[in-house]
């Protein structure tokens, strides 16, 4: 029987679908989302979606699914094609804001309606898994560097006591087990009171000790958790059993973990007290380069934004990069590549992309078997997005820099007729506060860390192949968080993109069920043992 999963601020459910993946040797899913609970009414649509798909075996996902992501059938009618299956998909992915939302929020549940529906779906399972990220933007360093606050405000942004929110899950219905994600900032955060990361280390031992039982009678206190690392053996133990580490230890660096990006994330794995089961730690790899996995992706050019869009009139664009002074005090290697790149977007020529990409034969270095599905023939959510004029001769420059010196120039190093015309850029240069906000991936080495940030602009996420002069497609982006390539994001692009950058990677959530699916099988032999 699969372990039961509720996976709470399950975003467009990165974690749940590394733990999803998991199969044993009898070719069953090891574990099953019982419940997954998000806000986000868009980022909600993926995660039903990805629901319904997960309710077929692989080999039996009907061809309906695949007309839908092609835009040939509208969700609406997939659903209705598949009455039972999209009923389990509902029920399983619940839109709802926790903790102390606002009243406007038609979305709002209360703890009431959270703990109904996690008693409803657990049917009384002691021994099941708590999985989530509360939302973490209250702690990012960038985050807080842009607010200009070193101190969080508990009081005024509510983000900081959302975690309440999975103390409070734990508090109340005792998972066996538990992971907790958020961003690295959380080692420094703190707030008028506390050391955010030791407050939480605290309350996450002893949840009990902070929330009142449900019911006195009839519920029984939570035992309480020992925290580990998922990386690290721990550096000791004190006398109630609890590991001992540096909270470095915490870390995981997923470049270190066959993910192809330098994203650093605190993830955390509780252990029941009462379960006597020290977990392993996932194992690391070597560093896989970005074009590891988008290069097999089909080319693509970036649109224009406030001109006439075609080919010809972005080829033209292109070739004016040679003109005047635009490269003036330019090495002359780097001028030479961006002359020889400039030959090579002729022949043959290519367009924007789309939502659907008839492409056969898509193909991809890095783990096929975990990427591809042929079934798709093509591409989903793989479309550009268009540019001003001015950013995509910086976009040239910048690409063929990073060619040239294998590595992101600042802005220090741009020529002057292509420094962009913003108010602070100055200080940029001067103290290099954000001074590589245009930033290729090298296509050597791992992709710096996708964050929602990439649904704003494109600076800082850059294609390496200068003949394409653009930033990077959701498909892009997806592939570097490591999603299967049939996992359909919902909504407009900006949302897709938002999604995909603020998600756990499913690859890096696959290895830590790995370790997590062992402390259940652990269990389970001490639990015959004692029949």
């Amino acid at each position: 029987m699969a372990i039961p999963i509720i996976d709470i601020f399950a975003g467009p459910g990165g974690l749940g679908e590394g733990f999803s993946a998991l199969i044993n040797e009898e070719n069953e899913s090891v574990f099953k989302i019982s419940l997954s609970i998000e806000k986000d009414p868009l980022a909600h649509q993926t995660l039903r979606l990805r629901s319904f798909y997960r309710q077929f075996r692989t080999e039996e996902v009907p061809e309906d699914y695949y007309d839908f992501v092609k835009g040939l059938l509208s969700i609406e009618e997939l659903y209705r094609r598949w009455p039972i299956q999209a009923a389990h998909a509902h029920n399983e992915a619940w839109c709802g804001t926790l903790g102390d939302p606002d009243e406007m929020d038609q979305n709002a549940v209360s703890d009431d309606e959270v703990d109904a529906r996690i008693r409803e779906v657990l049917n009384g399972e002691p021994n099941w898994l708590l999985i989530g990220g509360p939302p973490c933007q209250a702690y990012s360093l960038v985050g807080r560097s842009r607010r200009q606050e070193r101190i969080l405000n508990e009081t005024t942004d509510k983000r900081v006591g959302l975690y309440k929110q999975y103390l409070r899950i734990l508090a109340q219905h005792s998972p066996a087990v538990f992971v907790m994600e958020n961003v690295k900032g959380i080692l420094s955060a703190q707030t008028r009171e506390n050391q955010v990361f030791s407050k939480i280390l605290t309350d996450l031992s002893d949840p009990a000790a902070c929330y009142p039982p449900i019911d006195d009678e009839a519920h029984v206190r939570c035992p309480g958790y020992r925290i580990f690392s998922l990386i690290s053996e721990p550096e000791g133990f004190r006398e109630d059993g609890s590991p001992v580490y540096d909270q470095n230890n915490f870390v995981i660096k997923a470049e270190e973990y066959g993910i192809p990006q330098t994203r650093h994330r605190v993830i955390l794995l509780g252990v029941r007290r009462d379960i006597q089961i020290d977990p392993g730690i996932i194992q690391k790899s070597e560093e896989i380069s970005i074009s590891s996995v988008i290069n097999s992706l089909p080319r693509l050019r970036s649109g224009l934004s406030r001109t006439q869009d075609s080919f010809e009139a972005w080829s033209t664009l292109i070739h004016q990069i040679l003109d005047g002074d635009l490269l003036n005090n330019v090495d002359p290697e780097i001028v030479a590549d961006i002359q020889a790149k400039i030959q090579r977007i002729e022949n043959p020529r290519f367009g924007k992309g789309s939502d659907y990409l008839e492409v056969p034969g898509i193909n991809v270095e890095y783990q096929p078997d975990w990427f591809l599905d042929q079934r798709l023939n093509g591409v989903l959510n793989h479309m550009s997005r268009s540019h001003m004029d001015s950013d995509i001769h910086r976009y040239l420059f910048v690409s063929c820099f990073g060619n040239i010196k294998q590595q992101s120039p600042k802005l220090s190093d741009f020529p002057t007729a292509l420094l962009p015309a913003h108010l602070n850029v100055n200080e940029g240069i001067d103290d290099k506060k954000f001074a590589d906000r245009f930033r290729v991936q090298l296509s050597t080495r791992a992709s710096k860390t996708v964050t929602s940030h990439i649904s704003k602009d494109g600076h800082y996420y850059i294609h390496p192949d200068p003949t394409q002069c653009r930033s990077l497609t959701v498909r892009e982006a997806a592939r570097i968080q490591t999603f299967p390539d049939n996992y359909f994001f919902c909504g407009p692009r900006t949302s897709q993109f938002h999604q995909v950058g603020n998600a756990v990677p499913p690859y890096l959530a696959y290895q830590i069920a790995n370790v997590v699916s062992q402390v259940f099988h652990e269990l389970e032999i001490l639990a015959a043992h004692h029949i």
